[in-house]
């Protein structure tokens, strides 16, 4: 998934998409693809939509990859990502490529059940946090809160709930609610059509960037960006 606009790092990608940003000199789709192929997976699909030409650029330099357009990235959520590449749903795992993968292992393709990586959290968040009794979540909080599992956009799907994901995605979107993230669909929309599990893994495992302020903690040299933002 890299079709976003980056606005919350933007004057930065007003030139260059977000997955194709350098983190100490290595782009962070590249820690995306690499940990997919270090766990056997050479069938990739790359959604692209902002600043599309440069990743048929990237591409020429990858086997293997190849790039899906999403027209309505300008006007609609990430549902409209997933929608565009809702024929490659069967067995696969689904993840954003802006995000930096510093344990490959979390990308392992075996699962017992269709899920999330997720992250113990003990204390307050805001992020989207599950509630998970025997291994199934029960249920998931848009609002965040405390002592449950942190999702993660990292995501596997069986044959059988990838088929299901593709037809409720075709509902949703097709019926015009296209303004929700992809998650929304299993999490919330139709959350009884499946019976979702967890990948646990730690929060060292990767970071996801969502400001120039966590990205120059992470390579100073994007400190100037900020100074010229005030």
């Amino acid at each position: 998934m890299a079709a976003g606009i980056g606005k919350r790092m933007q004057p930065l990608t007003l030139e260059v998409p977000k997955p194709l940003v350098k983190v100490n000199g290595i782009r962070m789709i590249d820690t995306v693809v690499d940990g997919l192929r270090k766990n056997g997976i050479n069938e990739i699909y790359v959604v692209v939509g902002y600043l599309k030409e440069q990743f048929y650029e990237w591409a020429r330099g990858q086997s293997k990859v190849e790039i899906i357009e999403n027209p309505y990235y300008e006007t609609c959520n990430n549902i409209s990502s997933l929608y565009v590449a809702r024929d490659h749903l069967e067995d696969c795992i689904i993840l954003d490529g802006d995000q930096i993968i510093y344990n490959p292992a979390i990308l392992d393709p075996s699962f017992i059940r269709s899920g999330y990586n997720a992250v113990w959290c003990e204390g307050e968040t805001d992020e989207w946090l599950m509630d998970v009794d025997s291994g199934v979540v029960r249920s998931c909080s848009r609002n965040g809160g405390s002592h449950g599992w942190q999702l993660y956009s990292i995501s596997r799907w069986s044959k059988r709930d990838g088929d299901r994901l593709k037809r409720d995605l075709e509902f949703e979107f097709e019926s015009g609610n296209r303004d929700i993230y992809w998650d929304d669909v299993a999490m919330f929309c139709h959350f009884d059509n499946y019976e979702l599990g967890i990948y646990e893994m730690k929060a060292s495992d990767i970071i996801e960037i969502d400001s120039l302020d966590e990205l120059a903690k992470l390579d100073s040299k994007y400190l100037s960006f900020i100074d010229n933002k005030k």
